[in-house]
C-alpha cells in the first residue's frame, strides 16, 4: 500500500551544474546515480558531523529532488545556497508542491534497506497519509535497523559511522572530496567505532523515545524510534560491551534492555 509521509519535505536542485554541485558536497557518488533512481546521502559539517540526511531522487541529467525531514527542508535549501557561488543551478524548497510517498511498487527501491518503493509525487496527486500503514512502516524500519535524523540521532552531533550510514549505502569511500570527507575517511580506517545505532528491546515494559540508557550511573546511549517492543538506540559500544561482559543489564527509563543485534 502506497501512502504519504507527512513528515518529509522536498528540496529541488536543478540546472546545468546541479550534478557537479551535489557531487562536491554530499557523502555519496551522485555522478553514479541513474535517472529514476534514489540514493541515500548526507551533508556534513567540515568536522564530519551530519547536518542533514536525505534521499536523492534523480529526475534527469540536471534535476534532483532531495527527500528530507520536513522541518529541515527550508534550512537545507538555505545551506545549499551558501555553497552555490557561481554554479548554474536553482535551489528551492518545494515541499508545498511535492510529497514523499512509500509502499507498494511505486517509485524506486529504498537504497538503505528493503523498505519498499519510494517516490516524490505532486502533492495534489499523492495518496493520503495512513496511520496504520505508517505504523507498519516504522516497525519495519526499526526491524531493519534504519535510523532517521531527528528521531534516532541529533543533527550536528553524530558522524555517519555512528548512525550506520556506511552500512546503509549512504557513503561512497571511493569518490573524491566533499565536505567532511577527510574525517569520514579516517573513521573508516579506525580499528574500532565508538558509537553505533543498534536494535534493543525492553524486558519489563514499553520503551520511551528519548530515554537515556545507563550502566549504573554511566551514560551509555539514548533510545530513538520505538515500534512495539523494539527500538533503535544510539549507544557507546565500548560501554555496552563492558556491561555485557560483567553480566549487567543496561537500563533505559527504569527498564532493563536486551540487545537484538
Amino acid at each position: 500500500m502506497e501512502f504519504r509521509l507527512d513528515d518529509r519535505g522536498v528540496v529541488r536542485v536543478a540546472g546545468p551544474d546541479s550534478g557537479h554541485f551535489l557531487q562536491n558536497l554530499v557523502t555519496n557518488d551522485v555522478d553514479g546515480l541513474e535517472i529514476g533512481a534514489v540514493q541515500f546521502a548526507a551533508l556534513l559539517t567540515p568536522q564530519g558531523k551530519i547536518l542533514f540526511d536525505f534521499l536523492i531522487h534523480r529526475l534527469g541529467a540536471d534535476e534532483f529532488l532531495l527527500d528530507v525531514a520536513a522541518d529541515k527542508a527550508a534550512e537545507l535549501a538555505k545551506r545549499l545556497a551558501m555553497y552555490r557561488l557561481r554554479a548554474k543551478i536553482e535551489i528551492s524548497d518545494v515541499s508545498e508542491v511535492f510529497a514523499v510517498t512509500v509502499g507498494g511498487e511505486a517509485g524506486a527501491p529504498d537504497p538503505r534497506a528493503p523498505l519498499g518503493g519510494r517516490r516524490i509525487a505532486p502533492r495534489d496527486e499523492a495518496p493520503a497519509a495512513d496511520a496504520r500503514a505508517r505504523a507498519a512502516y516504522e516497525a519495519r524500519r526499526v526491524a531493519l535497523g534504519v535510523p532517521e535524523g531527528g528521531k534516532d540521532f541529533v543533527y550536528g552531533d553524530a558522524f555517519p559511522h555512528d548512525v550506520n550510514m556506511d552500512l546503509l549505502n549512504g557513503v561512497d569511500f571511493r569518490k573524491g572530496c566533499y565536505v567532511g570527507q577527510e574525517v569520514v575517511s579516517r573513521m573508516k580506517h579506525r580499528a574500532d567505532i565508538r558509537k553505533r545505532i543498534v536494535r534493543v528491546g525492553a524486558l519489563d515494559g514499553a520503551l520511551a523515545p528519548g530515554a537515556g540508557i545507563v550502566d549504573g550511573d554511566l551514560p551509555v546511549g539514548t533510545v530513538g524510534t520505538v515500534a512495539g517492543d523494539e527500538a533503535l538506540a544510539l549507544v557507546r559500544l565500548d560501554r555496552a560491551e563492558t556491561a555485557e561482559q560483567a553480566g549487567r543489564l543496561l537500563v533505559a527509563g527504569g527498564l532493563h534492555l536486551r540487545r537484538l543485534d
